[in-house]
């Protein structure tokens, strides 16, 4: 199942036909191919302002990035973990 990728504006016009034109959201979804699932994230992300939007991306890039970097220096400890076991074995 491949997932299409809209640009940015087109999401912004999107949520303003759902917000500021009262259309309903089935009717747009119709309309424009876009599934009601997508259209209400959307709305949920682009309704709020700019600023917020933005601080609220970022957050969401950090915890991305530090969710990665706890996984990587969890797989290294575990590996030295390892190695001190082996080596311990290996000594004796």
């Amino acid at each position: 199942m491949s997932s299409k990728r809209y640009a940015e504006e087109f999401k912004i016009e999107t949520v303003k036909q759902i917000t500021e034109r009262r259309y309903p959201v089935s009717e747009v979804s119709a309309r424009l191919g876009v599934s009601q699932h997508s259209l209400y994230a959307w709305v949920k992300k682009y309704s709020q302002p700019e600023p917020a939007r933005l601080e609220a991306q970022g957050k969401d890039a950090e915890l991305r990035r530090l969710k990665a970097e706890l996984k990587r220096v969890t797989e290294e400890r575990d590996i030295l973990k390892k190695a001190a076991a082996y080596f311990a074995k290996e000594s004796r």
